[in-house]
Order: C-alpha cells, then sequence, then structure tokens
C-alpha cells in the first residue's frame, strides 16, 4: 500500500469545515442560558453574576474603607466598604492572566506580575493589566451585602 497525499482541494475542504463546526459550536455557546442571571455583562468572562439576593457578607464584616476577600459563587472576589451603608464587588481575577489578587494595604495587589487596583472601586491603579478588576452587582439589603 502507498501512503496518499492530500491534495490541496481536500486540504481547504476540510479547513472550511473544521472553520464551521467551530464557528458553529461558538454561536451555539452564545445562544446558551444563563440560568435567570441579570443580563448585566462582564469584561473578562472569569466573574459571573451569582444568583440575585445571595449572601456575600455580612456589612460590618468589611470596615468602612477598607476591602476584604470572599468568595462569590464559588468564585474568588473583593468586598469593599466606601462607607458605612454601601459596599462594592469585584472579581478579585486580575485581568492581566487570571492571578488572584487580594487587599494588601490600601490597594488590591497581584501577587504574579505586581498589578494594583483601587481597594473601594477596583479601578486599574498600576499595570500591567490595562483594565480594572470586573464588577459583581451587590447591594446592602438590612445587615448583608447581597448579590444584585
Amino acid at each position: 500500500m502507498t501512503a496518499h497525499s492530500p491534495t490541496r482541494r481536500t486540504v481547504l475542504t476540510t479547513g472550511v469545515a473544521v472553520a464551521g463546526a467551530a464557528a458553529g459550536t461558538v454561536v451555539l455557546a452564545a445562544c446558551g442560558s444563563d440560568s435567570g442571571t441579570s443580563g448585566s455583562s462582564q469584561n473578562t468572562g472569569s466573574a459571573t453574576a451569582a444568583p440575585f439576593g445571595t449572601t456575600v457578607a455580612a456589612l460590618n464584616d468589611v470596615p468602612v474603607g477598607q476591602a476584604k476577600s470572599v468568595t462569590v459563587d464559588g468564585k474568588p472576589a473583593i468586598l469593599a466598604r466606601p462607607t458605612e451603608t454601601t459596599a462594592a464587588c469585584f472579581s478579585a481575577v486580575c485581568p492581566h492572566q487570571g492571578a488572584t489578587v487580594a487587599p494588601e494595604g490600601d490597594a488590591i495587589k497581584c501577587p504574579l506580575h505586581g498589578s494594583q487596583f483601587d481597594t473601594l472601586t477596583g479601578a486599574l491603579e498600576k499595570g500591567p493589566a490595562d483594565t480594572g478588576l470586573t464588577p459583581i452587582p451587590v447591594k446592602v439589603e438590612g445587615q448583608n451585602v447581597v448579590t444584585a
């Protein structure tokens, strides 16, 4: 038996078929359900919306003007308390290369390459990341911070 060399037409046809199948998979994935969560979009895809009303932490667990590491829907997050009655939350996944960031002093820092983010807003303060942390919608409900 001799080996059969594929023709240029066979290679191109196979490549188009594979690309079409991949595109179809992406389209089908985009049409999938998000299990009834809010329609807010996330810039990195690393933070997804937790079910509405899920308790993140007690408001008093975070001192005013500070932040702490928490989990939201099983994913690492940062919960901040800008004022006595407000809270903010963002993904703890660094948008640069996906390392888990943590509050450290007056900033949120990435241990991998040194990116820094504002403790109360998640805004980028120092790269190499080129965007801030992805917001996670929360609200204060009674004495708790819950997903919104």
